[in-house]
């Protein structure tokens, strides 16, 4: 792990020539001067997307966010992409879970309604359970298990009162996947 408490901390990435930049790093936790830490979330921003709110709301679902990447939007809540014509039939019962998956020694709360899709895009080592809610159920978790928070992410230490909270989700749960089929399975039943 990258010691942050070094002084004379200097940009480690190489320059046009092929030496270490060298120039200062401003309160990074990573040898990274500014210049190079931009170019990083340039990089990111076209691999993963930055959500941003859509420049209308998703036909699909009504909402307002959006994640961009450089082929277009998509829909942050249904994941359906901005531009594609809605055919006539309805279209899939959306079901909003808050999933929580471990990477390492880290625990993310997130929320989608294409789980699938959605973690199929995110490191993880283990899905460890699903809840049904949405945007307003993460935001109430994250509030919840605040003093656990790592930085502003939605990534959180592994505390005992956050584990528990996942255990008693997943209490009678052998496979999370299983609840969230059985969830589909019955708004589709309820649409009819």
């Amino acid at each position: 792990m990258y010691d942050s408490g070094r002084s004379n901390r200097s940009c480690v990435l190489p320059g046009g020539d092929g030496r270490p930049c060298g120039r200062p790093v401003d309160n990074s936790p990573f040898p990274l001067c500014p210049a190079h830490v931009a170019a990083v979330l340039d990089w990111a921003d076209t691999e993963l997307g930055r959500t941003d709110v859509l420049p209308g709301p998703c036909l699909a679902c009504g909402s307002r966010i959006g994640v961009k990447y450089p082929s277009g939007w998509v829909c942050a809540a249904c994941e359906w992409r901005v531009g594609d014509v809605l055919d006539g039939d309805l279209p899939p019962p959306r079901v909003d879970v808050v999933y929580y998956i471990r990477f390492q020694n880290r625990i993310k709360i997130g929320t989608t309604a294409n789980p699938r899709q959605r973690l199929a895009r995110l490191w993880h080592d283990e899905v460890l359970a699903f809840e049904r809610g949405d945007r307003l159920i993460e935001r109430r978790r994250h509030e919840q298990f605040a003093r656990w928070r790592l930085n502003r992410s939605e990534w959180f230490e592994p505390a005992p009162a956050l584990e528990e909270h996942i255990r008693a989700l997943a209490a009678g749960v052998d496979d999370p996947w299983a609840r969230y089929a059985r969830w589909a399975g019955e708004a589709a039943a309820l649409r009819g």
